[in-house]
C-alpha cells in the first residue's frame, strides 16, 4: 500500500468515497464539478493542506493507472499562539472504503497522518466527528483521541 498526497486522477475516488461511506461508488460515476476542481487546486497548490490517499498500489510504480483509492483524508495544518506557537493539524474527510473496512486501514490511514503532523512538528492532531457517528467515534478513541471539547457549527 502507499500512503501519499492525492493528485488530480485520485479526485473522482475521493469524492466517491466522500459520497457515501456505505456503499462503494464507481468513481466513473462521480461528477466533479468546477466547485471540486477549485477546490482540489486550491489545497494542491497550499503549503498548509493535503489532501492525502492510501491506495492499494506499488510503491515503486508510483502512481500507476488501475490503482485503486482506499482511503483518504485532509490534513490541514493550523498555526497558532497555543502549544508554544505550534502548529496543529486538523483532520477531516476520513474516509475508507466500505468493502475494505475492519482490515486496519483506517488506523493505518490515521497513524500515518499523525505521523506526518509530529513529523512537521505539530503540537496536536484534532478533528470533528458527527454526533450520530458513533462508531467513528469508539475508532478514533481506540486510536488514543480524547473527547476534550465541545464543537460548534454554523452553516453558511
Amino acid at each position: 500500500m502507499i500512503f501519499r498526497p492525492a493528485t488530480r486522477q485520485d479526485l473522482p475516488a475521493v469524492l466517491a468515497l466522500l459520497a457515501d461511506e456505505d456503499r462503494v461508488l464507481d468513481p466513473a460515476s462521480v461528477a466533479v464539478g468546477e466547485a471540486h476542481e477549485r477546490a482540489f487546486a486550491a489545497i494542491a497548490s497550499d503549503a498548509r493542506n493535503e489532501m492525502l490517499v492510501l491506495t492499494d498500489g506499488d510503491p515503486d510504480a508510483g502512481a500507476a493507472a488501475g490503482e485503486v483509492v482506499l482511503g483518504c483524508l485532509q490534513l490541514t495544518y493550523v498555526p497558532g499562539l497555543g502549544q508554544g506557537g505550534r502548529e496543529r493539524a486538523l483532520v477531516e474527510a476520513v474516509r475508507v472504503r466500505a468493502d475494505r473496512r475492519g482490515e486496519g486501514l483506517g488506523a493505518e490511514l490515521m497513524r500515518l497522518a499523525v505521523e506526518r503532523a509530529r513529523g512537521r512538528g505539530c503540537g496536536l492532531v484534532q478533528l470533528t466527528s458527527n454526533k450520530q457517528r458513533g462508531e467513528a467515534h469508539r475508532f478514533y478513541e481506540r486510536l488514543g483521541f480524547a473527547r476534550s471539547h465541545e464543537g460548534f457549527k454554523l452553516h453558511l
